[in-house]
């Protein structure tokens, strides 16, 4: 990959201002396998300065236009799927398994939905004498993270491009080579210069250059809460608009009328795909106390059966997680919930056995996980299920709901409609019935911590887009 140490402004591959650069490390293996340039603030206003000159045309292309446009990066995006899955797999460790079936994938589908958002939307609305118009916000700075990195990049990108706005885009430093590819992808598909653009580097540098920057009109950011909210406080400086989307503790309530062996070995290997590293895994299963045990020897013996292993492997059902920081936390919180007295059924800490480097985690399983305990507060970003108990329907609302979070929720039931009802109670922006998995043609978004804004097909291009009134003025 010849352009890891280079920045893609204006149309260009350009080098970059400063010297510093990074290794990009194999998690499974320990080992480098790239090195990208690290962006400055100097590199951030070039970037920058090239979206707002190409902002004064890209804003007023057509529909038809735009349309033309994403279609031609979709096809540019099929061409290099190979390259984006093997690519994800060893800078993150997903499987190549997971990274064929849907890391690649789940990028092309935001594009793909997208593209229909946009040839159905209604950017201007008669209401009485006034007409409403939606328009493009303006050059949007785009921040993303390393556990489901193309499906971030493109849930911003393809609204982005479908209102018309122009961007920077900062991958997460710790898995950047997938969105260089991205970049090529956006090239090779003739996006006008300065319409998009990317800068490798760290929040401290470039995230905050892009955060406070007085000519970026609005940040979009997908990442941890913390991180977040140093978003929105430089982002606060120039009252640009933000939407985030950050971290989760997602409840599980599994309800008495439930299958128990189907959905409890269901939703425990849901858990842990993607070695846990998604926001809105269901790391808190709430099931009646009564049964704690029944539930506990289920998730248990699925568990046991997870096959940890290196990602090449198409056998491999979850990979390393992301990186020594990462594997170090994760370590800490198992350590954590067995210091606080909840009961390890399986897993624990230390790799699994037979495993000498790469940074591998034994799935593991608490039970008898009280809601104030650490490991069903914090966020542990790694193969960890927490079973806690609920004494009724009330109760588990009431634990559900007991969280800073409230990005996912799921719910299972005998009965639909009796989880539907459970699930209206949870203050969560997507609840998952009966195993239902996220869809990119619904919203997606938290409350509380978990984020403000909604992404996906119609509600993310909504994110980019100003509303005007033209008053006293009927188009018709």
């Amino acid at each position: 990959m010849s352009n890891q140490q280079k920045f893609y402004i204006d149309g260009q591959w350009v080098d970059p201002v400063g010297k510093e650069t990074l290794d990009v490390i194999n998690p499974a293996t320990e080992e480098p396998i790239g090195t990208i340039a690290m962006g400055t603030k100097e590199d951030v206003n070039k970037a920058v300065a090239a979206a707002k000159r190409a902002f004064e045309t890209f804003s007023k292309t057509t529909i038809e236009e735009r349309a033309a446009l994403l279609e031609k990066i979709i096809e540019a995006y099929k061409a290099r799927m190979g390259d984006i899955a093997q690519t994800v797999s060893q800078e993150m460790g997903a499987p190549m398994s997971l990274a064929n079936a849907a890391q690649a994938p789940a990028g092309l589908g935001h594009l793909m939905y997208s593209l229909n958002a946009l040839k159905e939307f209604k950017f201007e609305e008669q209401v009485g004498k006034n007409l409403i118009v939606r328009e493009p916000i303006g050059v949007c700075g785009l921040i993303t993270p390393w556990n489901w990195p193309l499906n971030q990049i493109a849930a911003k990108v393809g609204p982005a491009i479908a209102a018309g706005c122009t961007m920077v885009l900062k991958p997460s430093e710790i898995a950047p080579l997938n969105a260089i590819i991205f970049a090529e992808v956006m090239h090779e598909a003739g996006v006008p210069k300065g319409v998009f653009n990317l800068v490798n580097g760290d929040g401290p540098n470039v995230g905050v250059a892009m955060s406070s920057h007085p000519d970026i009109d609005m940040m979009s950011f997908t990442g941890s809460t913390r991180a977040g909210i140093s978003v929105a406080e430089n982002s606060a400086k120039t009252v640009k608009r933000v939407a985030q989307e950050l971290g989760g503790k997602s409840p599980n309530v599994i309800l008495d009328d439930a299958n128990f062996p189907e959905v409890i070995a269901r939703d425990t290997f849901g858990v842990c795909m993607n070695t846990g590293q998604s926001c809105n895994a269901p790391t808190r299963m709430l099931v009646p106390a009564s049964r704690m045990e029944e539930a506990a020897a289920i998730a248990k013996a699925t568990a046991e059966q997870i096959k940890v292993g290196d990602p090449s492997d198409e056998t491999t059902q979850i990979g390393p997680v992301v990186s020594a920081a990462q594997f170090e936390k994760v370590q800490n919180l198992i350590q954590k919930g067995i210091d606080e007295g909840a009961k390890l059924e399986t897993g624990g800490v230390g790799r699994p056995d037979g495993m000498n480097r790469g940074y591998f985690v034994k799935p593991t399983v608490f039970s008898n996980v009280t809601n104030d305990m650490t490991i069903a507060q914090e966020e542990i970003f790694g193969p960890v299920l927490s079973l806690i108990g609920y004494k009724d329907e009330e109760d588990a609302v009431r634990i559900a709901n007991d969280t800073v979070y409230g990005l996912s929720a799921y719910v299972s039931s005998g009965d639909v409609a009796h989880a539907a009802k459970v699930g209206r109670e949870i203050r969560a922006g997507n609840v998952h019935l009966n195993g239902a998995g996220v869809d990119p043609g619904a919203p997606f978004g938290g409350y509380k911590q978990s984020g403000n804004g909604r992404e996906f097909s119609k509600w993310g291009l909504e994110e980019f887009l100003e509303t005007k009134a033209l008053l006293g003025y009927n188009a018709a």
